[in-house]
């Protein structure tokens, strides 16, 4: 059974950073293309960042390039979200999702190419 557990979450002031992790039970989680997506209240879920499993390509949504940075720890099957200068407006509840097709890219948009969710983990940045 494939099981996504995010933790890293908490209460930050803004300008601080935090680092989201994303463990992997039931799969390797280097042969799949990781998305971290977030949820505000009252908002859509946005995808933010994502990495290919094929050629570790990675991408970002505009407001987070230059302050997020997506990464993989293959030894300990983990898939990291550093998020520096955080702002108000990053208050959401963060997801990381799965996605098992071979590909050299990722997408930040077509949430249904994600095969397999976590529950999310709650990031509040304060003024």
């Amino acid at each position: 059974q494939v099981q996504l557990v995010e933790s890293g979450g908490g209460l930050v002031q803004a300008g601080g950073s935090l680092r989201l992790a994303c463990t992997a039970s039931g799969i390797t989680l280097s042969y799949y293309t990781v998305g971290w997506f977030r949820q505000a209240p009252g908002k859509e879920r946005e995808g933010i960042s994502c990495i290919s499993n094929r050629d570790d390509n990675t991408d970002y949504r505009d407001s987070v390039k230059g302050r997020f940075t997506i990464s993989r720890d293959k030894a300990n099957n983990m898939v990291y979200l550093q998020m520096s200068n955080l702002m108000p407006e990053d208050t959401a509840v963060y997801f990381c999702a799965s996605d098992s097709a071979w590909l050299s890219y990722c997408s930040l948009n077509y949430e249904s190419m994600y095969e397999n969710w976590g529950q999310g983990t709650q990031v509040t940045v304060s003024s």
